[in-house]
């Protein structure tokens, strides 16, 4: 709904700035990005439909794979359609209602995939620390309630700070130096004293990111030890390699999104955080397909198993 400006006019939206300097080659970047774009949502819908498809992959690890995947096209569909009408039509207005779903969106669907990352790490742990008992503890029954958890904790400590943000005035002009709605520059535009809800977002931020990191390490740091006392290098190396896909992914958007986010005060950092951006709603669901299912035996046989019975259908 629109915010009332503190000299008593109705605001109609926000102009999101995108990249003006080199919006020249829009028709270009708009091929490069469409590209890129139907690239991640084959990569990530072609993950989801062979876990789904093939029986050899209904376990808890290409479950949470799946769901991940699942997370990256929402994601990935919450902002780049937007940056690819800015790029072709020069279009950049965005109501005050779609901007803020849009913001919410991104913020959730990043936290959820946070803790689904922490959630894939202790599945990784149990597997290979724990992997006589690894059937019983990761049944179905824990899978789903480890991911509903995921989404329901995510909801809850976001959505009420967003909708009290919402409620905030904001002051002309209503640019926004980004390419898509993010609570980090939508902060400097606000009228209304936002020192509570910026601490409240850093703190929570801290939390998530936090919690899914010290979540990550210890169950790494486990994993490694316990794969160095196995006893053979072939042994070695086949553990390692269930893991190193998920550690590189990891690595991809704790950097990106730290980069980002994990600063109290943002106003001359919004320029860099645009290309940090690129990379966590672009460059990483684009990279994921890729990098779990490059070295994976078990995805390439069950692409090839698809690819015949399509072949055999037709």
């Amino acid at each position: 709904m629109p915010m009332e400006m503190s000299n008593g006019t109705i605001a109609q939206g926000f102009i999101l700035e995108g990249f003006p300097a080199v919006q020249h080659l829009g028709k270009v970047l708009f091929l490069v990005h469409l590209l890129a774009y139907l690239a991640a949502l084959a990569g990530n819908v072609v993950i989801v439909s062979i876990t789904c498809a093939d029986s050899r992959l209904h376990t808890p690890m290409y479950f949470f794979l799946s769901i991940f995947s699942f997370l990256e096209c929402s994601c990935v569909t919450a902002v780049i359609p937007k940056l690819l009408v800015i790029f072709l039509l020069g279009k950049q207005k965005i109501s005050f209602v779609a901007c803020f779903i849009q913001a919410f969106v991104f913020v959730f669907l990043g936290a959820v995939a946070f803790l689904l990352l922490a959630v894939m790490s202790l599945d990784r742990y149990v597997a290979i620390c724990n992997p006589l008992h690894y059937p019983t503890i990761m049944n179905l029954r824990t899978c789903f309630l480890l991911v509903t958890a995921c989404f329901a904790v995510s909801f809850s400590l976001i959505a009420g700070p967003v909708v009290k943000f919402s409620q905030s005035s904001f002051c002309g002009p209503h640019v926004i130096p980004h390419f898509f709605c993010d609570f980090g520059p939508l902060l400097h535009l606000s009228c209304s004293d936002t020192r509570s809800f910026e601490t409240l977002a850093f703190v929570l931020t801290l939390c998530i990111l936090l919690t899914s990191l010290i979540v990550t390490i210890i169950a790494y740091s486990n994993i490694v030890v316990t794969i160095m006392h196995l006893p053979s290098a072939k042994e070695r190396q086949k553990a390692f390699s269930t893991c190193s896909s998920h550690f590189i992914v990891l690595s991809l958007m704790y950097g990106s999104c730290v980069f980002i986010y994990m600063k109290p005060k943002q106003t001359n950092r919004l320029v860099s955080n645009k290309e940090a951006a690129l990379v966590n709603t672009v460059v990483t669901p684009l990279l994921n397909p890729v990098v779990y299912t490059l070295r994976n035996k078990q995805v390439h046989q069950a692409l090839k198993k698809t690819i015949c019975r399509m072949k055999i259908s037709r």
